[in-house]
């Protein structure tokens, strides 16, 4: 195979989404103006290489609140805390700054709207993910996760006339419309939420890996195993048209063995991932042949989200 009929498929958009931008600005303002140390509940965003620049620049995560030094400050991360973190964090004179997605925020209020309405509320998501923890955290007791289509079966409720669903914002769009469809045959009566939980940016990086795998033998992400829309990026690259997706944080995690046969590779990251590594991917390919990468758009964003309002007070910035 000649180096003329190897291409590189580039997927746009890729990569940070307003959400995770917003968060690590807040991060980083934060070491500015505060100095070091800035304590983060959890990691920021799901992703390895921004966690580790965070830390050498003097952020310290931990897992728990209890483990911030009373009156610190502390960063809550994007993926949203449930009110009991608030309470720990109050109780420990901490300084917060709240960097939880928007979006996110947005499904809290969906759940307590539900909750004050005595809907039993099927969230559908991943267990143990920090951002359905948080969210289950608003309506523990009208809360029940639903993991997917086969998981609906299992689902018990009050009254099947007054049930609601709502999402986890990092899902594969097609495995949430096949669960909702299931959960509408067992709850016809089943209340949507007033908008789409799925994160635009998840849906947007989702229907560019759709259009490229069609095209692309090997599709690469680049992203961390803890980031749930990197892992769905792989999945749905595989599900439309790819002989084979691997998920890696670095180029130098790929293994040259996967190009075998390979004429045509398709590259994508996660909305945590900044495009650095992807460029370094880019380089990796064009060392061994694959040419100048060509983007695949399949839609425009321009969405931008203002930093959190504890930041905004103390650098006097107007909300956009």
């Amino acid at each position: 195979m000649t180096s003329t009929q190897r291409r590189v498929l580039l997927a746009k958009p890729r990569g940070y989404c307003a959400g995770v931008d917003r968060a690590v600005q807040a991060v980083e303002i934060a070491l500015e103006k505060y100095g070091a140390p800035i304590y983060v509940r959890k990691q920021i965003v799901h992703n390895v290489h921004v966690v580790r620049t965070l830390e050498e620049r003097g952020a310290i995560f931990v897992d728990e609140t209890e483990e911030v030094p009373e009156g610190s400050i502390v960063v809550f991360s994007a993926h949203g805390v449930a009110p009991v973190v608030h309470e720990e964090a109050r109780g420990l004179s901490l300084r917060t700054i709240d960097a939880t997605c928007p979006l996110v925020t947005k499904v809290h209020k969906e759940a307590v709207r539900f909750a004050a309405q005595d809907y039993d509320i099927l969230l559908i998501g991943h267990e143990g993910h920090e951002e359905v923890i948080g969210t289950t955290g608003e309506a523990p007791d009208h809360i029940h996760l639903v993991d997917g289509p086969d998981d609906v079966a299992n689902v018990i409720v009050r009254d099947p006339e007054k049930v609601a669903w709502l999402s986890q914002t990092t899902l594969s769009v097609d495995e949430t419309v096949a669960t909702v469809e299931k959960l509408r045959e067992r709850f016809p009566k089943l209340m949507d939420p007033p908008s789409d939980d799925i994160c635009y940016a998840t849906q947007n990086r989702q229907v560019a890996v759709k259009e490229m795998a069609a095209q692309a033998q090997l599709v690469i992400v680049v992203g961390s195993t803890n980031s749930s829309n990197s892992v769905r990026l792989v999945e749905v690259a595989k599900e439309h048209g790819a002989d084979a997706a691997y998920l890696v944080d670095y180029a130098e995690h790929i293994d040259p063995a996967w190009l075998e046969g390979v004429a045509t590779v398709g590259v994508t990251s996660g909305a945590s991932v900044p495009d650095e590594l992807v460029q370094d991917v880019l380089a990796w390919l064009a060392e061994r042949g694959y040419g100048e990468a060509e983007e695949i758009e399949s839609v425009e964003e321009r969405m931008r989200f203002s930093l959190p309002k504890e930041l905004r007070k103390d650098l006097r910035i107007t909300p956009v």
